[in-house]
């Protein structure tokens, strides 16, 4: 217990605990709290009492209210958030709860104690005008107060500052708040993570070599650390963390436990610790540790040893920090590995599980605890890192990833180059130790442990109502009703759900021309972009096709280790909407082994250092998808149409012929005719026979994705003409779009656009699509849209009608409403994004999929199809 003197003038506090304020009516402990801490960290339960009763005064309540009060504090410790108790709490039994829901939380609890005299009590009650408290009421919160001064320490209140007097009281001006030494999310990197040491030093100095480290082996140092380049262009130094285990069972631990103290010591590097770093400790201070697992190795490499150099081991390990959270939260490193709503956490059981992680309780045949494999459970955006369980080779789960590979087994050395994802090991130089139990038990398995935890997803991350925060963009809410739908379409209609990785946003239009009878025209385009400070754009042929997405492998082995999809071919092409774009499995394959050749010869895969490739593409004749829309509704539309028609006009041909005062409606009806055939013309160009693949053309115009990487760092133009080196390859059946750059303000620039895309669209063409020449904005904070699409006046009869150009159909089209189409554009590009990035970044298909999953769910928004 620390007496606060009347000198002091701040009070520090853990900047994530359970401050529990103790004392008796009349104390001051509410105008305490609310003269250091913000409304928002305070639980009253006297305001609970008013909240449930409308009167703060209503003792009947209190059972209620302090039931709310636990429940609002709670939360805030599960968002990790300080947290303020404003009750009496001089009763154990009241101390107790919030004790045990400090626990439950794993934060600690201080009480502030507001010790005051009596008199004081009693003056500041009397004088209440709010309400007032019995006299003996105060008399026994007292007396319960102070019996209970020496027991607050030993019921589990880490710290206790007591307050005896007012002036005392007065005089605290500040509350200081103490950062966790878990807590370095400001250092971001880059990192090198290295798995347990076990005493291989040898391996460990190769290890740090490969890694690009100079070492000085015989003093064991650093002299220097390889650097990296942020995408800000800042040029930082690379830093190892060590997830524990350094020592035992290896040839020389003291020399590892000498290499990691000066890398920790000089700032170079961080270090956690495992299970036997602790047990070394306990060794060390003389407790009554058997001499196995390898520590009697490690005890017989000290005892030559001098005592300086054992207590600064001992000092070191003990001053260990459980686990740490890096760069931003988005990193966790800790020994056995971490549950996350552990992260960043100090309890005692939270540096029990970093050490030994979880058991279920049972031996195994080897005598040893069953260890539970909590990351089959884990679910979230941080990354944890850890070791303790050696695993035959480093691999992904759940965003998780075990890189102790066993070294003193025989097996290697391993670290992961973060945030660069990228395994380094070396060899052991030999067998130093024998495994207690084999851990080679993954190596004959078919799929990674992440595939076959991919295998079955959770529905309730999909079910209700969700909110989506991709990394561009906004927070993108998904309504329970659209999931339904999506749910639907993607479990009973989807492609195998391991390929879908990705989904195109819809387009939006331009404004609406004012041109004629034109609806949409470039110049709108050009100005829509301008508005949003964007200087080039690149317009791009529309074609008369469907979108699709096309996922290509190498070869059937690629398909297996990185989709987990086995004996479906070397790839997939599905539409917008997630499903088969062929119905025929060997014609899909046929069709994806023109692609794979044209990416071979091209020499795409050597180039993009990939052996996949996701492509956002165009696939004509519409008709080869559209077959049952084309001849149901439009060719049914025209014909009848067209035939009912042209009965008509010669019907009033022969009227007028005969003198009959049918002139005006013969010109009606010629008009309506020629606007039929228009239509059936318009349709027909969108049509022609498939016999074979040289009768498919396919238009890539992105390629979003390959092995660790996307491409929204480039510009469409170069999207384009990378695209066009694949398309040289197979001409029969690849398409490279035309393009044209246009510099936004430019007008000769933009004449010349536009003069194209007129004789695009006199020519029967469907018109084209500008896109901005970058996908992000001028400071990369925010995405711009996507693209807006440009159709030509024939076109357009296809979507409104025959008709829709008469002046009248014309007047009532124009004012179309386009905000909501480019929001929903906007919205959909961002989930795309996302979805790309965490696949690239082998983050859990589940993840992957609440993205995917969200743009099929605002496929369902009610928006006008036409536009």
């Amino acid at each position: 217990m620390s007496k606060i003197k009347i000198e002091q003038t701040s009070l520090t506090l853990p900047d994530l605990s359970l401050v529990m304020l103790i004392g008796a009516s009349g104390s001051g402990k509410s105008t305490f709290a609310h003269r250091l801490f913000k409304p928002t960290e305070i639980v009253s339960s006297d305001i609970c009492r008013g909240l449930i009763s409308d009167d703060e005064n209503n003792q009947d309540v209190s059972a209620d209210a302090f039931e709310l009060a636990r429940f609002i504090a709670g939360k805030r410790l599960k968002a990790g958030l300080l947290t303020v108790v404003d009750a009496t709490n001089v009763k154990m039994e009241a101390r107790k709860d919030w004790i045990d829901l400090a626990r439950e939380h794993n934060v600690p609890v201080v009480a502030i104690v507001m010790n005051m005299p009596d008199a004081v009590c009693f003056e500041r009650n009397d004088v209440r005008t709010d309400r007032q408290v019995a006299r003996h009421v105060i008399v026994n919160q007292l007396s319960q107060l102070r019996r209970s001064l020496k027991y607050l320490v030993k019921d589990g209140i880490r710290r206790v500052l007591q307050l005896d007097s007012v002036e005392i009281a007065d005089n605290i001006i500040a509350i200081e708040r103490e950062k966790r030494a878990t807590n370095k999310k400001d250092e971001n990197g880059p990192f090198d993570i290295i798995g347990d040491v076990h005493g291989c030093y040898d391996e460990l100095c190769a290890l740090l070599e490969k890694l690009g480290y100079q070492v000085d082996k015989e003093n064991a140092a650093i002299i220097a650390a390889p650097s990296a380049v942020r995408s800000n262009g800042e040029t930082v130094t690379r830093k190892p963390v060590f997830v524990g285990d350094l020592v035992d069972r290896g040839p020389a631990s003291p020399q590892v436990l000498r290499m990691v103290m000066n890398i920790v010591k000089n700032g170079q590097g961080l270090a956690v610790p495992g299970n036997h770093d602790a047990k070394l400790v306990k060794y060390l201070i003389g407790r009554n540790v058997q001499l196995r697992h390898g520590l009697e190795k490690t005890a017989e490499q000290l005892s030559v040893e001098s005592d300086e150099f054992k207590e600064e081991v001992k000092a070191f390990i003990d001053g260990m920090v459980s686990h740490y959270v890096l760069d931003d939260g988005k990193l966790v490193v800790a020994h056995a590995g971490l549950r996350e709503h552990m992260h960043g956490r100090m309890s005692g059981a939270v540096r029990e599980f970093c050490l030994y992680g979880e058991t279920t309780g049972e031996i195994d045949e080897f005598g040893l605890p069953v260890r539970y494999n909590w990351a089959q459970e884990y679910n979230s955006r941080t990354t944890v890192v850890y070791g303790h369980t050696p695993v035959p080779a480093a691999q992904w789960l759940n965003n998780t990833i075990d890189i102790d590979t066993g070294c003193v087994f025989g097996g290697a050395l391993t670290a992961l180059r973060y945030p660069e994802r990228e395994i380094v090991a070396v060899p052991a130089k030999e067998q130093y130790a024998v495994p207690s139990r084999p851990i080679g038990f993954r190596e004959n398995n078919i799929l990674t442990p992440q595939q076959q935890a991919d295998e079955v997803l959770d529905i309730n991350e999909f079910i209700g109502t969700n909110y989506l925060a991709p990394r561009y963009g906004h927070t993108v809410a998904i309504r329970e009703e659209n999931s339904i739908a999506a749910l639907e379409v993607m479990s009973r209609f989807g492609v195998n759900p391991k390929w879908m990785i990705y989904l195109p946003p819809t387009m939006s239009p331009a404004e609406t021309s004012s041109l004629g009878s034109l609806l949409e025209h470039p110049a709108e385009g050009f100005r829509f972009y301008e508005s949003q400070g964007v200087k080039q754009v690149i317009c791009e042929e529309k074609h008369m096709g469907s979108r699709a997405i096309v996922i290509v492998c190498k070869d059937e082995d690629t398909a297996l280790t990185r989709f987990g999809v086995k004996g479906e071919g070397k790839g997939v092409v599905y539409t917008r909407t997630g499903r088969a774009f062929f119905n025929e499995e060997a014609q899909e394959q046929a069709f994806i082994d023109r692609v794979n050749d044209a990416l071979i010869k091209s020499g795409f895969y050597e180039k993009m250092e990939t052996d996949w490739v996701c492509l956002d593409a165009e696939l004509m004749p519409w008709s080869a998808k559209a077959r049952q829309l084309l001849r149901f509704q439009y060719a049914a539309t025209g014909a009848a149409a067209t035939n009912a028609l042209s009965d008509v006009v010669a019907a009033l041909q022969q009227s007028v012929s005969n003198g009959m005062p049918a002139q005006a409606l013969l010109e009606l009806y010629s008009t309506k005719n020629e606007q039929a055939e228009k239509f059936r013309t318009a349709y027909r160009q969108y049509c022609w026979p498939v016999n074979s693949l040289d009768d498919y053309k396919l238009a890539p115009f992105h390629i979003m994705a390959t092995e660790g990487k996307t491409y929204f760092d480039q510009t469409n133009e170069w999207h384009m003409n990378t695209i066009a080196e694949v398309c040289a390859a197979d001409e029969g059946m690849l398409l490279a779009t035309p393009y044209r750059l246009v510099e936004i303000g430019d007008a000769a620039s933009e004449q010349a656009a536009i003069d194209w895309w007129t004789s695009l669209t006199a020519a029967g063409g469907e018109g084209m699509v500008i896109k901005p020449q970058t996908f992000f904005s001028q400071d990369d904070k925010d995405i711009i849209q996507p693209a807006v699409k440009i159709r030509g006046s024939e076109y357009l009869r296809i979507i409104y009608g025959p008709e829709y150009d008469t002046p009248a159909n014309i007047t009532r089209l124009r004012p179309r409403k386009l905000s909501r189409k480019r929001w929903l554009a906007l919205r959909e590009y961002a989930l795309g994004l996302e979805a790309l990035h965490l696949f690239t970044e082998k983050a859990p298909l589940q993840q992957v999929h609440k993205y995917v999953f969200g743009i099929l769910a605002l496929e369902s928004e009610p928006i006008d199809p036409r536009l």
